[in-house]
């Protein structure tokens, strides 16, 4: 009887990567778009993989798919600024996911960096960063940066992604 109901009981193991998608997709994000300058062009691409590794040396990630067609820039550039989107900047988030670059950077409100790296202007924070390490992961890279340059804005409130939707934090307590 024991048996029969820890069979019950136990979780079943999707097998299937579409089903295994949506269980990632429960976990709650942040919003980046990261960009690269290289061969004299400006890429970009939406991305919330973003996540600190340490603080020294201040060391910063996020992952790029294999397939990428942005791949190369993004790990023969020699670095990358990442910008955190505000819960203003869900248009740019959708705008910097899909479409040829020129599209992608048309419109937006774009400062160059010293390291000729692009950034939003308005970005809840940003960090400008030198490729520090590519780490070969399944059928994508990690890329690790370490931060150069950095900046904030204390009134901005980030854009979320959870469950394949954009939302916001919302604190719990003060």
């Amino acid at each position: 009887m024991h048996d029969e109901l820890s069979k019950l009981l136990a979780p079943a193991v999707p097998q299937d990567p579409a089903e295994y998608r949506k269980a990632l997709s429960c976990f709650a994000t942040g919003v980046t778009v990261v960009t690269a300058h290289w061969q004299g062009v400006d890429w970009g691409m939406t991305c919330n993989s973003f996540a600190s590794v340490s603080l020294e040396p201040r060391l910063v990630l996020w992952s790029i798919r294999k397939a990428a067609s942005s791949l190369e820039a993004f790990t023969q550039s020699g670095g990358f600024t990442v910008s955190v989107l505000s819960n203003q900047q869900e248009a740019i988030a959708r705008q910097f996911a899909t479409g040829d670059m020129a599209s992608r950077f048309s419109g937006v409100q774009l400062q160059r960096q010293v390291s000729q790296r692009q950034r939003l202007t308005d970005a809840m924070a940003w960090f400008d960063c030198q490729l520090h390490q590519l780490v070969d992961a399944g059928d994508h890279h990690i890329v690790i940066g370490q931060v150069q340059e950095f900046g904030w804005h204390d009134e901005a409130q980030a854009l979320g992604f959870c469950r394949s939707r954009f939302g916001q934090f919302e604190a719990l307590s003060a």
